[in-house]
């Protein structure tokens, strides 16, 4: 392999992915990729297709061949570092060997604030949507394979954004830049065709917003789907950095 450090960070939704994105964007040395197997898993994935916003568009624009993507972030040498942003739903049945040649991490977030912001796009989510299973599943492919990763926590990056940002850094073998704790409030243009539906409080951010508890009840009818997340995000945290 080239010396191209690929890193991907694998995240569930709706856990300050973007924000993780436009700090790394902020690199001299730096591309970023905005979900790239989006399509691939709208494709694959008829269900998620009729209800995720902007569907069609998403279809009529991207890459719906989840190898050729593959192909695509393992060939790219545009820059020194590359960094694809991910939902690990979006990976379906794909073949994970690939990722013995990215930088892997792992992006997590408690489900009592998860759940909730996700809810008020995608109604009635189910535990696929969301990703705490999927991201133990590709923790213990990481584990089986010997391949290195990292896990992080939303709470952590906002609470200290330049420790964890130094500390993914080191992990990546790239040198800490203090560009990445600040950028513009605007949109960018590697945002994918869906931020219209999702990045609002991103685009108006100008860097990491301060950790908040939520303030409302939790809502009732996420019950259920929070007693099926919570061993997994528990198991997540023990990893966390």
């Amino acid at each position: 392999m080239d010396n191209i450090k690929r890193i991907c960070l694998w995240s569930g939704p709706r856990n300050i992915s973007t924000a993780l994105m436009y700090a790394f964007a902020q690199r001299v040395d730096t591309k970023v990729f905005d979900e790239p197997l989006y399509g691939y898993y709208l494709k694959q994935h008829p269900v998620a297709h009729s209800y995720h916003p902007g569907a069609e568009d998403i279809l009529q624009t991207m890459e719906t061949s989840g190898n050729k993507v593959i192909q695509m972030m393992l060939r790219n040498d545009e820059m020194p570092v590359l960094f694809f942003k991910h939902m690990t739903h979006h990976l379906l049945d794909l073949d994970c060997s690939f990722m013995k040649d990215t930088i892997n991490i792992i992006l997590t977030r408690d489900p009592k604030d998860m759940l909730p912001s996700f809810d008020k796009i995608i109604k009635v989510p189910s535990l696929d949507d969301v990703g705490y299973q999927l991201h133990i599943d590709l923790l213990n492919y990481f584990e089986s394979q010997s391949i290195p990763f990292k896990v992080i926590n939303s709470k952590q990056v906002l609470k200290n954004p330049e420790d964890t940002l130094r500390k993914l850094c080191e992990f990546a073998d790239i040198p800490f830049e203090k560009s990445m704790l600040s950028w513009k409030p605007q949109k960018r243009e590697e945002d994918g065709i869906w931020a219209k539906y999702w990045y609002h409080n991103v685009h108006k951010s100008s860097g990491f917003q301060k950790y908040e508890p939520k303030k409302e009840p939790f809502p009732e009818h996420l019950n259920p789907l929070l007693e099926e997340c919570l061993p997994y995000y528990n198991k997540l945290i023990e990893y966390t950095i």
